[in-house]
């Protein structure tokens, strides 16, 4: 897949990095469109949706959080890949981003060249699962739709995945019962390495934890092994009901 073609929408306060992102994102081949904040973004989003989001956290009307929100509660719109960006150090900002369904962040300042590294490789991901053959796998009392990128649990409840959620699920589904260390899950699900101390894969299988219902009451679908990584301990087999 190239990124020709592809359209972004970015938020930002700061008049000169969205005339910054334009030009470098414009110049990668994508077709961008920039907004001053939230409310520009809503209407901006409605009239014509684009394949990518990035969302600045500090906005003059609202924040990025409740705009991250609300593009997940969209019926429409809730699978957008989302990138957000933040001035803030706090890990607070970054864990209530990816909670709230972001499928990546960036601190400021940053490169524009990691963004765009960031960016192509959440359109990969999303390409991806696009091109899948028409499946649904079975694990535990779970079933997830591929194609559509649905959950459903065996009572018939569905749960919301966001675009890095489904990313991490179908990376455990295609290793089931395997020892996945952190480094793995990065580069597969985000298409990089994690730093020293960076708690992302902590914080997006915990997230994923949740998603599964996960309370620790009973054995853990996804099961951490100390100083080694994450493991799926259900089976998983191809599923031929209908969802939904």
């Amino acid at each position: 897949m190239t990124q020709a073609g592809k359209s972004i929408l970015l938020v930002d306060d700061d008049r000169e990095i969205r005339v910054l992102l334009d030009t470098y994102l414009s110049r990668s081949g994508f077709q961008v469109r920039t907004v001053p904040d939230g409310g520009s973004f809503r209407e901006a989003l409605l009239e014509t949706a684009p394949d990518l989001v990035i969302l600045d956290v500090m906005l003059p009307d609202e924040d990025g959080f409740s705009l991250c929100r609300w593009v997940r509660g969209h019926q429409r719109l809730a699978q957008m890949p989302i990138i957000m960006l933040t001035a803030s150090s706090d890990e607070a900002d970054r864990v209530v981003g990816l909670e709230l369904g972001a499928d990546d962040y960036l601190g400021k300042p940053f490169s524009p060249r990691e963004l765009l590294a960031r960016i192509k490789a959440l359109l990969r991901r999303v390409h991806f699962g696009q091109e899948r053959s028409s499946d649904v796998l079975a694990f535990g009392e779970w079933r997830l739709d591929m194609i559509n990128h649905r959950l459903f649990h065996s009572d018939g409840e569905e749960t919301f995945l966001s675009g890095a959620d489904f990313a991490l699920l179908k990376l455990f589904l295609d290793h089931p019962q395997q020892i996945l260390d952190r480094d793995t899950i990065a580069n597969a699900t985000r298409g990089r390495e994690v730093m020293p101390l960076d708690r992302i894969v902590d914080m997006a299988v915990s997230r994923l934890r949740q998603r599964l219902r996960d309370t620790g009451k009973c054995p853990r679908l996804i099961r951490t092994v100390r100083g080694s990584g994450y493991l799926l301990t259900a089976t998983v087999v191809p599923h031929h009901d209908t969802l939904g």
